[in-house]
């Protein structure tokens, strides 16, 4: 018979009421707990779902600390109370699936890192696209040089709403592109720069323009705003021999290899071989996939190889330095 994870699913808001369902489908996994601040939302949920009086439904985040069978946590909770909320499972000896980011300062994740494993308990991070299987496929593409020479990389991510009041626009939309081109690449930026607008609330940037500088002199340039109804989920690299599309708003394959180079006759750039070969990608939800590697993770004993801790803790490392550009109109900060 295969081992059951009892787990808590701690915010069941927007993204966390995804993690509960999936959860609750997993083979693997056994819901005992759901923490919201709201009890009229608890009520809801348990309706919904069809909870059994076996699922304890609590606004309170400390009884989570009386349950002995409890394994692991899942957090989806603002920002701004990760760091609390996460140190707190971590000491009560549970595994954590940490909603994005980890937290909002690069020391204190570093700390929780060092804390799961003081405590030999597995800290994931639900980057959900780093699971995405166009990403997967993507990262493929790009590591067997069928771009050619990397060129530079850009990205668009616009809508109109949900506009967030704890965070910018940068910490709520920049981490997921900033994680899909440090996979494909298979590298860090060593450098950032950012510029933004503020139109809504006062100190909480509504645009904002990002650059990034990688090994090699390899720059993106990401366009962030969550005030414009041009919706785009857009993401790509230029290649000498082609580029690679990742357009979620796509409504064939998501993902898109364009074909393309240029031939020199004398003095002029001519170009050929160019097609367009849309790309198969599997079918699969990848939130489901992050709540089946968090299971393996507890199962084995074992640190994620797409979305520890460490991980979510690089990318935090990225968004404060960006931030630090951003207050400094743009100046240009190492990583």
């Amino acid at each position: 018979m295969n081992e059951m994870i009892k787990i808590a699913v701690v915010g069941i808001g927007r993204w966390g009421v995804h993690l509960l369902r999936n959860f609750l489908e997993h083979p693997q996994a056994e819901v005992k707990a759901v923490v919201d601040p709201s009890s009229e939302r608890l009520a809801e949920i348990k309706q919904q779902y069809h909870l059994d009086d076996t699922v304890l439904l609590t606004t309170e985040w400390q009884a989570l600390q009386q349950m002995e069978d409890l394994e692991a946590v899942a957090i989806a909770t603002p920002a701004s109370t990760h760091y609390s909320l996460i140190s707190d499972a971590l000491r009560w000896g549970y595994h954590v699936l940490a909603e994005k980011p980890l937290t909002l300062n690069p020391n204190e994740c570093q700390e929780l890192c060092q804390l799961a494993e003081q405590q030999k308990r597995q800290l994931m991070v639900d980057h959900t696209y780093l699971f995405h299987p166009a990403v997967e496929r993507g990262k493929a593409v790009v590591q067997a040089g069928q771009l050619g020479d990397l060129r530079y990389g850009y990205a668009a991510r616009t809508h109109l709403g949900p506009v967030r009041q704890d965070v910018d626009t940068l910490w709520d939309l920049a981490i997921h592109d900033i994680a899909i081109f440090n996979t494909w690449l298979n590298q860090v930026p060593i450098k950032v720069e950012a510029k933004g607008k503020v139109w809504l609330q006062p100190g909480l940037s509504d645009l904002v323009w990002v650059t990034l500088t990688y090994p090699n002199d390899f720059q993106v340039y990401i366009h962030l705003c969550w005030l414009n109804s041009d919706k785009q989920r857009r993401l790509g690299i230029a290649g000498s021999r082609g580029s690679l599309i990742f357009d979620e708003m796509s409504p064939t394959s998501g993902l898109t290899l364009l074909h393309g180079e240029f031939e020199q006759r004398e003095n002029k750039f001519i170009p050929t071989n160019q097609k367009q070969e849309v790309l198969e990608i599997e079918k699969a939800e990848p939130l489901k996939a992050v709540c089946n590697s968090f299971i393996h993770c507890i199962l084995n004993n074992l640190p994620s190889e797409t979305s520890s801790g460490w991980v979510g803790t690089e990318l935090v490392q990225i968004l404060s330095a960006l931030t630090e550009s951003l207050n400094q109109d743009g100046k240009c900060v190492s990583v």
